[in-house]
């Protein structure tokens, strides 16, 4: 039985094909139109519908690389079901190299948005009307804020089963429980039936090499749990992922230049030396100190600190050894040589 074809904008993708579609989004004040640009692959074959998406924030531009390499990857050519691949939401932030929109608001917390509203509400509401309501599942890929790094994680709603299967499907180093808050895309998705996996990897305006394959990879494994794909070419998953249902922030005692002592991945003990703080002449110096046991989740990479600024992320594991050696297998993958495209080689 033959599929239907799939109408998003004025574009019509026929099964077994494959094109970007430009949203119409808004034009500029020196009258520049705006697009919002997804590209559709339509499989021959009937099965669940997926969007992936990226740079909600601005400046969180690793995502955009995983989803350049995931549409190149072999597997998603003999696709079943359809792949929505959205690798730049807001464009304004993307150009500015900005987290927000010009009018400053944050897109993450303008959902469900408005066709009439402010330039984030029709923004939000664009992204939730033709794309994301025609999803069954999605996937949005963040990075911290410029001057941060976050170890690969994947976040997902408490209690929400399903997203915890992809979760373990997608095995990201760490998984982690995150409530759902207001105006964000998740909780709108979800209000609308649509579960989605929050993927946090690498930094602000910065490309990871461990970020971008731990998405690809995982975004793959999920797409074949889904029967999206088939096995050949999914990389399996190396171990199962830490579980953390809390974490918290090591702060900093005192303002001054930082030497961190820890690294994104590592697991520590309670009372574990995180860092130095000093001031520039070496005369006053503290330690920074974690406060529970865990995995280092995310860190500052900026050595200048003011008191009381957030330096180090800890995500509590429940299982300590089970943390530890993870830590380990992380260490070890994040000093592997790089995996560049085929082009990249030289």
């Amino acid at each position: 039985m033959t599929r239907d074809s799939m109408q998003l904008g004025d574009a019509t993708i026929a099964p077994g094909t494959r094109q970007t579609v430009d949203l119409p989004v808004s034009v500029l004040s020196d009258h520049t139109p705006v697009n919002m640009s997804a590209h559709v692959i339509h499989g021959r074959k009937d099965g669940p519908v997926m969007f992936v998406s990226a740079l909600v924030h601005g400046d969180e531009v690793i995502g955009a690389e995983i989803v350049r390499r995931l549409l190149r990857a072999a597997p998603v050519q003999r696709l079943s079901g359809t792949l929505i691949a959205v690798p730049i939401v807001n464009a304004y932030g993307f150009i500015s190299q900005s987290r927000y929109l010009p009018d400053r608001r944050d897109l993450n917390r303008s959902f469900p948005g408005h066709s009439e509203g402010s330039l984030a509400a029709r923004l939000a509401h664009l992204f939730l009307t033709e794309i994301v309501q025609r999803c069954d599942v999605g996937i949005d890929l963040h990075s911290a804020a410029v001057g941060r790094t976050n170890l690969p994680q994947i976040r997902l709603t408490p209690g929400n089963d399903r997203l915890r299967e992809l979760g373990e499907a997608f095995a990201a180093p760490v998984t982690m429980t995150s409530k759902l808050r207001d105006g964000s895309l998740r909780q709108e998705a979800e209000a609308l039936g649509v579960d989605v996996l929050l993927y946090e990897a690498g930094e602000g305006l910065r490309f990871d090499e461990y970020a971008a394959r731990a998405g690809v990879s995982g975004i793959l494994r999920v797409m074949h749990r889904l029967g999206m794909v088939g096995a050949k070419g999914v990389p399996r998953a190396r171990r199962q992922p830490v579980y953390c249902e809390r974490s918290s922030w090591s702060r900093a005692p005192m303002g001054g230049l930082l030497r961190t002592l820890k690294a994104s991945g590592d697991y520590v003990e309670e009372g574990a030396v995180l860092g130095l703080i000093s001031d520039p002449f070496g005369e006053a110096e503290t330690e920074v100190i974690a406060d529970a046991p865990g995995i280092v989740i995310g860190r500052t990479n900026l050595p200048i600190v003011n008191e009381g600024d957030a330096l180090f992320h800890i995500g509590l594991a429940k299982k300590i050894a089970h943390a530890e050696a993870a830590s380990q297998g992380i260490a070890e993958t994040m000093d592997a040589a790089p995996l560049f495209d085929e082009d990249e080689i030289i």
